[in-house]
């Protein structure tokens, strides 16, 4: 784009009417919308479960292949830094940092797992709460139902 056309298409934008942001958002009641009018966030517990299950293998699998690859790097490290190679030096400040960067993963791993098994509880129990409670409304209705018959 040549300067000449940028500066014409900055007065042709000057002259129009100005620009506004428009953020996203959910169209309002009729606006045609959405198809669905459920709320935005529906949870199972079998997804609840995949995600906790697929942290815990990840941080199963990561921690042991991070470790081999550590190993290894350090190996090389040293046997470039014995033969001269200013790289052996480079590599091996990389593996000291890796070590670091893995535990950065695997906490974050340990904490979503552990997060997702406390999610599925929780939810569970909330689950048995409100049945329970829902039971007791309709026993009390039961005994209004019947009091109204007699």
């Amino acid at each position: 784009m040549a300067w000449d056309e940028w500066e014409q298409l900055k007065s042709e934008a000057a002259k129009g009417p100005s620009a506004h942001m428009q953020l996203n958002q959910l169209a309002p009641a009729g606006g045609g919308g959405g198809e669905s009018t459920r709320g935005d966030l529906t949870v199972h517990q079998t997804d609840l479960a995949a995600i906790g299950s697929a942290a815990h293998d990840l941080f199963q699998e990561f921690g042991r292949y991070s470790d081999h690859a550590r190993i290894a790097s350090m190996k090389a490290a040293g046997g470039l830094k014995s033969q001269g190679f200013a790289l052996g030096s480079a590599l091996d400040h990389v593996a000291e940092h890796w070590v670091d960067q893995v535990q950065t993963l695997l906490d974050a791993c340990a904490h979503i797992s552990n997060h997702m098994r406390y999610t599925k509880n929780q939810h569970a129990a909330d689950d048995s709460y409100i049945g329970g409670t829902l039971s007791s409304i309709s026993q009390l209705d039961k005994g209004f139902d019947e009091r109204k018959d007699g």
